[in-house]
């Protein structure tokens, strides 16, 4: 038994030992256990947003192109384009007791643009800030389309892994980069029609 273990070690030690004409790595099993992290997660563990991807899709409707039709059932919003066809993006919409539907038109358009919570939301949530400048630690992310007549915004979002789902107050929340794609073929006047 010894024997065995001597030339267990002599083998070991051999085999460690760096040699003069060959590179070796410092820690060769570590590479067998790195910890990788799982789908949907970044590195630190924490959720990774899943984009959902715009594109363009067969849209047969009534309504003219360069209208906004969101299907908060869908969690959809459709921009229309010629030829029954229209943009489809990805949105967030308003969580149950929030929910609407109805006509509004685009009263306004901000880039970058400053928060200021209405009075309605600072009664539920009194830990919320009384304004937040434009940022990217913004709410309302790097866009926001007002809709005029009422307190909802179409609007970029700091948390991309809420679109696709209902979470917000009324709002329409989408991805940064598709508020900005969004937001350079609207319009003010653009029409606005929110089904459920």
């Amino acid at each position: 038994m010894r024997r065995f273990a001597s030339a267990l070690f002599v083998l070991f030690a051999a085999c460690a030992a760096p040699s003069a004409g060959f590179a070796y790595e410092a820690d060769p099993w570590g590479r067998l256990f790195q910890m990788t992290p799982a789908p949907g997660q970044s590195a630190d563990g924490r959720p990774q947003a899943t984009a959902i991807p715009r594109e363009i899709v067969s849209f047969s409707s009534r309504y003219a192109p360069g209208t906004i039709v969101v299907s908060t059932n869908e969690r959809r919003l459709y921009y229309v384009l010629d030829n029954s066809q229209a943009i489809r993006y990805g949105v967030g919409v308003g969580r149950p007791g929030f929910e609407w539907s109805g006509t509004r038109y685009v009263s306004n358009k901000r880039e970058w643009p400053d928060w200021t919570p209405p009075p309605q939301m600072l009664r539920r949530r009194p830990d919320l800030p009384r304004h937040m400048a434009g940022g990217v630690a913004n709410p309302l992310g790097a866009r926001a389309m007002y809709l005029g007549g009422s307190l909802y915004r179409i609007h970029g979002s700091n948390e991309p892994e809420t679109i696709g789902q209902a979470v917000s107050s009324g709002c329409i929340r989408m991805t940064n980069d598709d508020v900005v794609d969004l937001y350079e073929r609207v319009r003010v006047g653009t029409r606005v029609v929110v089904t459920r």
